[in-house]
């Protein structure tokens, strides 16, 4: 009876939360992704009647975005935290299931039963007993995705914790990442030219199983489904407040000048900010691997890139730098004349430029080239990261917690997932434009490349540290009010999108969330696929198409990109009125 009513009243606590929360900017972003998800949903349901292969293969990537997802997007949903209950002394097992049941409660989870309806399909095209089956099957396999994704997050914040633990938990998130992005490479190194037999034996396939008449998978859902909420349970008592490393033994700051103070003290944030820890070493396993993965087929043309898919993940790691630091910046707003923008910029520099420089020479060395061009990318994006760092997160603030307030999920650095997924993505795209100039030229001139790889990095990071500067101190007090009530001034919202008409508001909401799709990976990245012969690779539409469409398919694709955002910009801009 207690276990009940505790249950039904979280679900009732996180139904009223949602109810409150879901309007404007978030109601319009929640409505993004649950289109979006019931179109993958949706998807997946036709495969049911397509191939049982490809529907298990199907239910093993919803496994892997339940269990990823969260680690990459701010440590999932928390709506409802455990700290919230810590002083009434409930048990381990009873809190555990009452968030179990709160977890049920949201897009996210409805979307993926969507998806599991798949399973009732599969049942009935094989009888009524199947069909019968698929409702169980559903329900646990429901429950699985959700203590998969509790759990995951709950041993990533163990490990962020520790400085080794952080360290190791970006390396392996990190590899595990670009394994996903390079999982062709493994299917054409083993040969595997259909969805490899395993699927069907992971947690994902068990539900698929247990409708085609395997009822041990039908048991076997089940008695994971209680491991994990133990499991779980158990690490719910350790969620008691992130660790912080001592800072015994450190040397005292003995700066002679502001810069050198903002030097020091940044670059002392890189070493002991765990989250930073985490975010650094993620950014270097995920460069390392992705361009280390060819090697499995013995083609190492992608290692010379290490060193330039490490900056720019980690310029999208930093892009909310000053959203991280939360209401810090009221050292720099309180003292006369002064701007950190310089002194963070050398010090992310400081901290990034030596390990980029290493991995590019070495493995530049190691397979002797292309000299020219990648010396070209190196200064272009190490000057377009120091720039755009500081400047999309004074534009582009997201507010976020302070490091000393953080809960005991370290992974939540924002209540505002999705704001800090777009700024990544538009830091990743920033990046690339400011890598084409020194590019081309390169690949055209050669060596000529160099140079305006030099002028173009010191250009960005001058230009761009300057409009980042203009803009704390034009507006700092009203990005400290941001960070310190984590809403965003009315004004810019009403003048914006609250003028606009509802078809208006349809139209711009579109065109910004969905046009980096053929802008980015549609468009540059397929280029970039095609120019090193890397064809028919997943699902980058141009590498599929004859050698004469290539080029002008991903041509067209950024065109579309581009027209999107144009658009957007074009429905939301000012109005004069007559």
């Amino acid at each position: 009876m207690a276990l009940a009513l505790t249950t039904l009243t979280m679900a009732r606590m996180k139904v009223a939360v949602l109810r409150h929360s879901f309007h404007g900017t978030r109601a319009q972003t929640a409505g993004m992704g649950a289109v979006l998800g019931a179109l993958l949903a949706a998807g997946t349901i036709y495969l049911a009647f397509i191939s049982p292969d490809l529907q298990a293969a199907a239910y093993a990537v919803w496994l892997l975005g339940w269990m990823l997802g969260p680690i990459f997007m701010g440590g999932g949903d928390e709506t409802l935290r455990p700290e919230y209950f810590s002083l009434l002394g409930l048990p381990p097992r009873r809190m555990a299931a009452g968030l179990l049941v709160a977890a049920f409660v949201g897009i996210a989870p409805l979307v993926s039963l969507t998806a599991l309806l798949g399973l009732l399909v599969a049942g009935a095209r094989l009888g009524v007993v199947n069909a019968l089956a698929a409702l169980p099957a559903m329900a646990l396999q429901l429950a699985v995705l959700v203590l998969l994704s509790k759990v995951s997050v709950a041993v990533v914040g163990l490990a962020l914790r520790t400085r080794q633990g952080a360290i190791a938990s970006g390396l392996i998130n990190g590899a595990i990442l670009a394994a996903l992005g390079q999982s062709w490479v493994l299917f054409v190194a083993f040969g595997q030219t259909g969805v490899p037999a395993a699927v069907w034996y992971l947690p994902s396939g068990w539900g698929l199983l247990a409708v085609r008449g395997e009822w041990w998978a039908l048991a076997a859902l089940a008695v994971l489904a209680a491991l994990l909420l133990g499991a779980w349970a158990a690490l719910l008592t350790r969620r008691a407040g992130a660790a912080r490393p001592s800072a015994r033994g450190r040397r005292p700051m003995r700066a002679a000048t502001a810069n050198g103070a903002i030097i020091a003290k940044e670059l002392r944030t890189w070493s002991r900010d765990l989250v930073r820890n985490h975010q650094l070493t993620f950014a270097l396993s995920y460069g390392v691997c992705f361009a280390a993965s060819p090697l499995v087929l013995g083609w190492d043309g992608m290692l010379p890139y290490a060193g330039p898919i490490f900056i720019v993940m980690a310029a999208a790691m930093a892009a909310n730098l000053y959203g991280t630091d939360g209401t810090a910046l009221w050292l720099t707003l309180m003292t006369p004349s002064a701007s950190d923008v310089r002194g963070r910029q050398l010090a992310w520099l400081s901290a990034h430029a030596p390990v980029a420089i290493v991995l590019t020479v070495a493995f530049t060395a190691v397979t002797g080239g292309p000299w020219p061009l990648i010396l070209a990318l190196l200064p272009a994006l190490l000057g377009g990261a120091t720039g755009l760092v500081p400047l999309v997160s004074a534009y582009g603030l997201v507010p976020g917690t302070d490091p000393h307030r953080r809960a005991g999920n370290p992974l939540r650095i924002s209540e505002d997932d999705g704001g800090l997924t777009g700024l990544a993505y538009l830091m990743l795209a920033l990046m690339l434009l400011t890598a084409v100039p020194a590019g081309l030229v390169a690949i055209w001139y050669g060596w000529a490349g160099v140079a305006v790889g030099v002028v173009t990095g010191v250009l960005c990071h001058w230009g761009f540290g300057l409009l980042a500067e203009r803009r704390l101190r034009s507006q700092g007090p009203e990005l400290l009010d941001v960070m310190r009530t984590g809403r965003k001034p009315q004004a810019t919202m009403k003048f914006r999108f609250e003028q606009l008409s509802k078809t208006h508001k349809t139209i711009a909401w579109w065109c910004f969330g969905f046009g980096a799709i053929p802008l980015v990976p549609q468009g540059i990245i397929a280029a970039v696929f095609v120019a090193n012969g890397m064809l028919r690779h997943t699902w980058f539409l141009a590498t599929y198409m004859p050698p004469g469409l290539r080029y002008p398919v991903a041509a067209a694709f950024v065109v579309l990109g581009l027209a999107m955002y144009g658009t957007g910009v074009w429905v939301v801009r000012p109005r004069s009125s007559r």
